[in-house]
């Protein structure tokens, strides 16, 4: 199989295209600024209509995987026509081109298209974001839903794996790197979500290319935990010293945007539809402590 991944150089993008690699799918690699480290790399800018087209008259994928997205919650807040360009706009390209080639298409998005209110969102529940970055992802969905039919909306949760990608950290990394050198950290206890392991995540995503599965499914960990309950799950599991850890609430955090107090994910369509299996947290975290990092098949 052909396949393009948008954001190839981001935590998911690139253990998608090192999965598919493996399976010996013909990877095309879109970045926008950071050489991805697996795959045909391609230069991909979300804003330059004219160049995806013709990026897609080059590859014609059979398969797309969008996980290129403005995901800082913050900076989406406070550049909203940016966000709205790449998340919304981009996204309108990217779907517009799949329905011209034929490709079958994965659309990334995310548990903030929830307002967080009762957690255990199921497929079919009721959207309502609560920030900028929940609101544009949302309407990517609608995108998806309104211009192509052989598509598939993959919500996800707080992606964390081994490696930083595209020189930026994420939460498990963040928090083992502040943990080794022994520094406090403060962590909340009050923003619940289903935190998802970057390789669990990719398999799932990539048996959805294989069997072209249609429709929205909820990808994520199989887990509802606070972040502090994450932070403290990871910390006996790494053997670190959880007295480290201090709970704190929401509002004593700096943050711009408004953040969904409970948007876990509810996984039983994924867990009784697909082979790959969304994992629990501890299965997910032995996996990600054993294996190192994630770049050899």
């Amino acid at each position: 199989m052909r396949i393009l991944v948008t954001g190839a150089s981001g935590l998911l993008g690139t253990k998608v295209c090192q999965l598919g690699i493996c399976k010996g799918f013909e990877v095309y690699s879109g970045y926008k600024q950071h050489r991805p480290q697996k795959g045909i790399p391609l230069q991909l800018d979300l804003s330059q209509r004219n160049k995806i087209g013709k990026i897609f008259d080059k590859v014609q994928p059979e398969a797309v995987v969008h996980a290129a997205a403005m995901t800082n919650v913050d900076k989406c807040e406070l550049e909203k026509r940016l966000s709205w360009r790449i998340n919304v706009e981009g996204t309108q390209t990217i779907v517009k081109v799949c329905k011209k080639y034929r490709s079958f298409m994965v659309y990334v998005s995310t548990d903030y298209v929830f307002d967080g209110d009762r957690g255990m969102y199921t497929e079919s529940d009721q959207v309502n974001p609560i920030n900028y970055y929940g609101l544009t992802k949302l309407m990517g969905e609608e995108s998806v839903r309104n211009i192509i039919h052989q598509a598939c909306i993959a919500r996800t949760s707080v992606i964390y794996g081994s490696i930083p990608a595209t020189g930026k950290t994420n939460f498990a990394l963040w928090l083992l790197d502040k943990l080794r050198k022994r520094e406090k950290v403060q962590i909340v206890t009050d923003q619940t979500n289903s935190p998802t392991l970057n390789t669990n995540l990719a398999e799932m995503i990539l048996e959805i290319l294989e069997r072209k599965l249609y429709g929205t499914y909820h990808l994520a960990g199989g887990s509802r935990l606070s972040r502090y309950q994450f932070a403290i799950t990871f910390a006996k599991i790494f053997d670190l010293d959880t007295s480290l850890i201090d709970p704190c609430t929401s509002d004593e955090m700096s943050w711009i945007a408004k953040r969904p107090k409970d948007s876990s994910l509810n996984v039983e369509k994924a867990m009784q539809t697909l082979e790959s299996k969304p994992m629990v947290i501890d299965e997910a975290m032995e996996k990600m402590k054993s294996s190192g990092t994630f770049l050899s098949c």
